[in-house]
């Protein structure tokens, strides 16, 4: 496995460079990290992410959804009612999210 890649052709995308893009937004690995533990509303992510604003977490849900790391679930119900999931694709994520905990456990966390 090459980790560095020494020349980029403008055929080929670096999948690091491209995981880094979706990942790197302020906020984006929580939600992934919440959302791990089954299905979300809004105003539960919202209060886990204490300091979040409404609109950054808007953005954030909608910037994961169109990159397919999360589903948005709407019911025609009163008030409407919308759930986030994580999909395949986002659980794959999970595992990245567990290894920066390890390495921050190991290295930044003073127990």
């Amino acid at each position: 496995m090459e980790l560095i890649q020494t020349h980029q052709n403008s055929d080929t995308i670096c999948p690091i460079a491209r995981t880094a893009e979706i990942i790197s937004g302020k906020w984006t690995l929580l939600i992934i990290r919440d959302l791990a533990s089954g299905v979300k509303r809004f105003n539960q992510l919202e209060r886990s992410l204490q300091g979040i604003s409404p609109k950054t977490l808007s953005e954030r849900l909608r910037s994961l959804e169109v990159d397919g790391v999360i589903v948005r679930q709407t019911f025609a119900e009163v008030p409407p009612r919308v759930e986030y999931s994580l999909t395949e694709k986002g659980h794959d994520l999970v595992c990245v999210i567990e290894s920066m905990r390890s390495f921050g456990n190991r290295w930044l966390c003073n127990k």
